[in-house]
Parts: structure tokens; C-alpha cells; sequence
């Protein structure tokens, strides 16, 4: 009888699974609703600029300095015309479009090509052309700039169309390459060793069985590299006298000025300017993290 009693106060206070699992529940949904509020306020911190460029962008010049209303009342659709004529984008963006398409494919070439041999084929020096890729990342592009002035006056490509979509495949090709690297690496050698037995080619196996599965490091690159063209400006106005070659972001200054300040046609003229690599950024943004986590973060 004792036995019981003494039994029955242990049966009462036995946890079971069920009950476990909703304490562990319990436990994690402090830290995950922190994390969450964390991340709504990163968002609203990004959401924000945006939705005041686009409420600037629709205002009157009197309507914006006045700062009272951030609805537009009325809609100045009349200000996207005027910075797609006076700002020039009609001129500009088609350069910029041009540029970043050029650039992106040659870097898409270039790296794959170069990560794949860094990463697969044994040869001496391997190691030092690691380390000196990892070198030209940590420099500054603004750094090298006079250098590829110099060098592209001695090869006549200065002020060309040309000689810029170069400078800016060099700039972009360091990281592209170890981003391709890694990934590159993370592959089995296993398909490599089959595809030799069956007779293919090394470069056979890297067009047909290796680069199909760095589909998601291509991508990867070709939007940090496209987001990195478009947004260029300083190299552009370095590199170029004649200004119907400058890209996208030259059209912008054109309403930069402090005699007559046009903030609202600056910002409808940013949004024009931003809005292709957007949707190209919407469009891919699915394959960034598996890239980058596949490759670089490998």
C-alpha cells in the first residue's frame, strides 16, 4: 500500500512527450520572434527609402519641400517625361543595358573558365595565383584607376565603348572567380573520373556535365556583377570625354545642381534608373543563396 501512495505522486508529475514538445516550443518562440521582429525591421528600413522615392518621384517641386502630405495629390506623372528627355536616360540607359550585358557575359565566361582550373587542374603556382586573386579583391577598384587609363590610352581603346565593357569585366573577375572556385570545388570528382572513362574531353567535361550544374553560382555571379555594372560612375567619368557614352548614372547629375535644385525629376529619374536591375534581381534572387552558399560560403 505504501508502495502506491509513494508511486502515485511520480505518475502525476511525469512529463510526456507531448507535453516536452510544447516546452521546447515554448523556449524557442522568445528567440524567434525576436529574430522575426529583427528582420520586419530590416525590411522597413530597406521598404522605406524606396516608397519615399517613389512618393518624391509624383510630387511637385512645392508638394515635396513642403513635406506635409507623402501621398501625391496630384500624381506628377509629367516628371518621369521630363527626366527621360532632359536628364537624357533615353540616351543613357541604353548604353548602361549594353555595358551591364556585355560585362556580365564576359566575367560568366572568363570566371567559370578560370575558377574550374584553379579549383581542378594541378599546376605549379597554383596557390600563388590563389593568393593573388584574393590580393586584387582586398585593393579598391578606384585604386587601379589611373593604370587602366594609362594602358588603355597606349592601346587606343580610351574613350570606347570597348575599353570601358573591358575595365569593368577586370574589375568584376576576382570575386567571380573564387565565388566559381568554390563552387567548382563542392562538385564530386566522381562525375569528372566517369565522364574520362567514357572518352570525354577535360574541357568537354566542364561544358557539358560540370558548368549545367553551376547553374545556380552563374547566376549568383551574373547579379552581383550586374548590380555592380549598372551602378557604375566614377570609372565612366574617368574614361570617357565624349558624355553620349556615359551609362545611366550620368543622366542622373544632370539634375544635381544647386542654382536649381529638381529633387522631385532626380528622383523619378532614380527610379527609371533602378527599376531594370530590379526586375532582373526579382527574377533571379531565388538562385542567389543556393549559389553563394554552394560556392563562395562552401
Amino acid at each position: 500500500m505504501n508502495t502506491l501512495l509513494d508511486a502515485a505522486p511520480r505518475t502525476k508529475t511525469a512529463t510526456t512527450p507531448a507535453q516536452g514538445s510544447r516546452r521546447r516550443r515554448s523556449r524557442l518562440r522568445g528567440p524567434r520572434i525576436a529574430l522575426y521582429a529583427l528582420l520586419i525591421a530590416g525590411a522597413l528600413q530597406a521598404l522605406v527609402p524606396v516608397l519615399w522615392m517613389l512618393s518624391g518621384s509624383l510630387q511637385s517641386a512645392k508638394q515635396l519641400y513642403k513635406g506635409a502630405d507623402p501621398v501625391p495629390h496630384p500624381f506628377e506623372w509629367g516628371n518621369f517625361a521630363t527626366a527621360w528627355n532632359e536628364g537624357g536616360l533615353s540616351q543613357y540607359l541604353p548604353n548602361s543595358l549594353l555595358y551591364t550585358t556585355a560585362a556580365v557575359i564576359g566575367i560568366l565566361i572568363i570566371a567559370s573558365l578560370a575558377g574550374y582550373a584553379l579549383a581542378r587542374i594541378e599546376f605549379p603556382g597554383r596557390g600563388a595565383v590563389v593568393a593573388a586573386v584574393f590580393i586584387i579583391v582586398i585593393i579598391p577598384l578606384p585604386a587601379s584607376f589611373i593604370a587602366q587609363y594609362k594602358l588603355l590610352i597606349t592601346l587606343g581603346l580610351a574613350n570606347t565603348r570597348i575599353g570601358y565593357i573591358l575595365v569593368l569585366i577586370a574589375g568584376g573577375l576576382p570575386i567571380s572567380i573564387l565565388i566559381m572556385r568554390g563552387f567548382f570545388a563542392s562538385q564530386p570528382r566522381e562525375l569528372e573520373e566517369a565522364a574520362a572513362i567514357d572518352g570525354a574531353s577535360l574541357l568537354g567535361t566542364f561544358w557539358r556535365i560540370i558548368l549545367p550544374l553551376a547553374k545556380p553560382g552563374l547566376v549568383a555571379v551574373a547579379v552581383i556583377q550586374a548590380m555592380q555594372v549598372w551602378n557604375e560612375y566614377l570609372m565612366g567619368l574617368v574614361l570617357f570625354n565624349d558624355s553620349s557614352l556615359m551609362p545611366v548614372q550620368r543622366g542622373l547629375t544632370n539634375f544635381v545642381s544647386a542654382d536649381s535644385p529638381q529633387q522631385q525629376i532626380l528622383l523619378a529619374a532614380s527610379l527609371i534608373a533602378v527599376l531594370p536591375i530590379v526586375v532582373f534581381y526579382a527574377i533571379a534572387q531565388r538562385h542567389i543563396i543556393s549559389g553563394l552558399s554552394a560556392g563562395a560560403l562552401k
